[in-house]
């Protein structure tokens, strides 16, 4: 690799000193307000950031090749309780926080990237929070270790929003506190996204209407609810819950006044999922819609915990017949109980298995039959670059972009996403090896492009269109990750990163990051 232009670290470290010595200052004023920076310096080899060295970070990304970069963070978290307060049951009725985040990368390519700036209330069991933040959405084992959820894994920068949520289970009083839930439900401002340029008819019908509008303003909606089954003295615990997000917005500019509704009769739609149709406008739901419908248990050995989950995923409407129920992510975290990060040796914390399988979508010509045809996970029809937020896919980071794909692969020109149908196995571990805090990941997957790439063909209802010509090649693709840090003294940490891609999907690459930071 080459490191000769890597910018010199010593001028990184003289605006993080001055940001941080401001920064204690500040500290010491407000209570709970806590601070960090820190400078990295990165290499990678062919011109590209490895899978995991891009994948699931929330958007804060080093340049390609060398580079060097600069973080720095202050938040307030909600005040800690007293023993006292837990013991009684009582918390603070009413707290606030903040986060900011952000990143600055100097290389062969420079950005400046706000990775959080958010504000947060809370009163008894509901917080409101606005702004950007490191989200994520979907039932796992552990958000750091996970592969992904495949509703939103937290692989792009948040989408900024207003959201109105009770983000830790509460346990209702009544049957001894057999049932607790949790739940949000937000709204949110995409910005201008790329759609279709002309609604066409029903063959053998010419086009009906050409867009004016192709990048319009989008609108994010979404909501979840969790449910939790268990007492507080139980061993056993059962989840269950779904998560629904739609981009939508702006319709009547695409589909002109034959599009009828008002924008609070179109929420309205969007919010319950009901379909909408006309003269013109084929019966749908409005907006690119997606989610998926979670399960797991969680049982407390004495030394360990445990968690089993399952993600359902829908996208057009086969999983309420059950057509694409073979498709999930499947996964099993064991917790370590009795983990001492100052012991010497090796300690593990949490172990994370996943099993991702996408291939099925009820899209081959023996599945369950549905009126919109095969899920094409990601990929829409009117969103040019369907579940995707500022370039990067929002979901699962294994279902692939055209951008980050070799070139060379079948593809179809509509198609934002070249490959959603995918059997990957995934390792996560966690732990300290002789007080260097470590986090792992570990990937393997085949890849089978989409339907529309594929022998059988993309379909619609009981129209398919074969194809003979165009055909994604299977393919296999291996990712490892390997993230360490160590405290060293007065607050600064030491450590490094790599990561390394080695198969046929993506391009093959080697990355080493190098990392000084700075605790208040």
């Amino acid at each position: 690799m080459n490191f000769a232009r890597t910018t010199n670290i010593s001028l990184l470290l003289i605006p993080a000193i001055f940001f941080i010595s401001t920064i204690e200052i500040k500290a010491q004023t407000f209570r709970n307000i806590h601070a960090e920076a820190e400078t990295q310096v990165t290499g990678t080899s062919n011109g590209e950031v490895p899978f995991w060295m891009r994948s699931n970070q929330f958007g804060s990304v080093p340049s390609p090749g060398a580079s060097a970069s600069f973080t720095g963070r202050i938040y307030r978290d909600y005040d800690t309780p007293t023993i006292t307060a837990i013991n009684s049951g009582k918390k603070k009725p009413i707290d606030w926080g903040f986060g900011f985040d952000g990143r600055v990368n100097a290389g062969k390519e420079s950005h400046l990237l706000l990775i959080e700036a958010y504000a947060k209330i809370r009163a008894g069991i509901f917080q409101l929070k606005g702004g950007r933040s490191k989200d994520v959405m979907g039932l796992n084992g552990d958000t750091a270790l996970s592969s992904g959820n495949f509703a939103v894994s937290g692989n792009s920068l948040g989408i900024p929003k207003i959201e109105l949520s009770i983000p830790d289970y509460y346990r209702i009083p009544a049957f001894d506190g057999l049932f607790s839930f949790k739940g949000n439900f937000a709204h949110g401002w995409v910005g201008k996204t790329r759609i279709l340029d002309v609604i066409s008819g029903t063959p053998p019908n010419p086009p009906l209407y050409y867009i004016q509008n192709t990048h319009p303003v989008t609108y994010f909606h979404q909501k979840s609810l969790y449910v939790r089954l268990g007492k507080k003295d139980w061993k056993l615990n059962l989840y269950g819950g779904f998560n629904h997000q739609v981009y939508w917005g702006n319709e009547r500019e695409a589909f002109g006044p034959n599009f009828k509704l008002s924008s609070l009769k179109s929420f309205f739609y969007v919010a319950t999922g009901k379909s909408y149709g006309s003269k013109g406008i084929p019966t749908s739901k409005i907006g690119n819609q997606l989610g998926s419908v979670d399960i797991g248990a969680t049982y407390d050995f004495n030394n360990l915990s445990v968690m089993i989950y399952r993600q359902n995923f829908y996208d057009v409407g086969a999983l309420s017949k059950l057509a694409n129920i073979r498709d999930g992510l499947n996964g099993i975290s064991i917790e370590n109980k009795n983990y001492n990060p100052d012991n010497r040796g090796f300690e593990w914390k949490k172990v994370l298995f996943e099993f991702l399988y996408s291939k099925d979508q009820a899209g081959y010509p023996w599945s369950v039959p549905t009126k919109s045809g095969d899920e094409d996970y990601y990929n829409n029809f009117y969103y040019m670059e369907g579940w995707s937020y500022k370039t990067m896919g929002v979901g699962t980071p294994f279902i692939t972009t055209r951008n980050d794909a070799r070139t060379g692969q079948a593809y179809r020109y509509a198609d934002y996403f070249i490959n959603n149908r995918i059997v990957a196995f995934h390792l996560g571990l966690s732990g300290s090896l002789y007080n260097w805090i470590f986090s792992s990941k570990l990937s393997y997957s085949k890849n089978y492009g989409t339907f529309g790439t594929s022998i059988y063909g993309g379909s619609t209802g009981s129209i398919r269109n074969p194809q003979t010509t165009n055909i994604f090649v299977p393919v296999q693709q291996f990712s490892f990750y390997l993230e360490s840090m160590k405290a060293i003294k007065k607050g600064c940490s030491i450590g490094f990163a790599t990561a390394l891609d080695q198969g046929k999907l993506l391009y093959n690459s080697y990355g080493l990051q190098l990392k000084l930071k700075k605790n208040l």
